[in-house]
């Protein structure tokens, strides 16, 4: 800088005018690519910062949907294993066949299980409340990661009608009808009746509409990994 304004001076003392001016504009173009490259370097670690919470956040959400998908695989097979034996307990009533009482009487003693994931959190909600969703720039994945949420809801609302049919329909009848210790039939009658039949088939009936939704909500979870796997890969 020294160096600077001696030259600078000895123009002004030599009234070298010309000079002078281009000298001065050289310097003010030399302070503004300063100023300039300056602000880019501040833009480029800005920059370098928001992509690693990006990708970090990528990460924090495939981790988390992972662990979704086990659990609902969890629950597929937990409600279809109950599924098919509630399916054989209604054709067993519909043909009246009494010589399968036992089997009838251990199956209807199972009515009251069912599958429930009881997704409490709220990926997306948290998201935007954390100021998280705004860090990622992939539109796709943000609106499946809502859509998916959809799906929770789904599911969540299908768990809860399970639950009070469950409570409000099957409990009562069962305890009426099967020892719920030895599942002896104490009612045969109540067992084989058209009333019987019916629970048996609306509790079916939320069951294959909860697998639906079950399986929905897995491709949903595979679809946003293979875009995050992306994301990561190009990153």
């Amino acid at each position: 800088m020294k160096l600077f304004r001696g030259f600078r001076q000895q123009l002004i003392h030599e009234k070298n005018i010309k000079k002078y001016l281009l000298y001065a504009i050289g310097e003010i173009l030399l302070v503004m690519i300063g100023i300039t490259l300056a602000f880019q370097v501040d833009n480029w670690n800005e920059d370098r910062v928001k992509k690693i919470a990006e990708i970090r956040t990528y990460k924090n959400i495939r981790e988390q949907i992972n662990g979704d998908k086990e659990l609902i695989k969890n629950q597929i097979d937990y409600n279809n294993r109950y599924m098919v034996q509630f399916e054989y307990a209604k054709e067993i009533i519909f043909t009246n066949d009494r010589s399968k009482i036992d089997t009838l009487g251990a199956i209807a003693a199972k009515l009251t299980k069912y599958s429930d994931f009881d997704r409490k959190g709220n990926i997306y909600e948290t998201m935007v409340n954390s100021g998280e969703i705004q860090l990622l720039q992939n539109q796709s994945i943000i609106n499946r990661i809502r859509w998916l949420e959809e799906r929770y809801n789904y599911i969540n609302r299908m768990e809860n009608i399970h639950y009070d049919i469950v409570i409000g329909y099957a409990a009562p009848s069962i305890t009426k009808t099967v020892n719920f210790v030895t599942a002896e039939v104490i009612e045969p009658e109540q067992i084989y009746s058209v009333e019987f039949q019916n629970l048996t088939q609306l509790l079916l009936q939320v069951m294959i509409e909860k697998d639906e939704i079950y399986e929905s909500g897995i491709t949903e979870i595979d679809e946003i990994l293979a875009l995050i796997d992306i994301e990561l890969k190009d990153n």
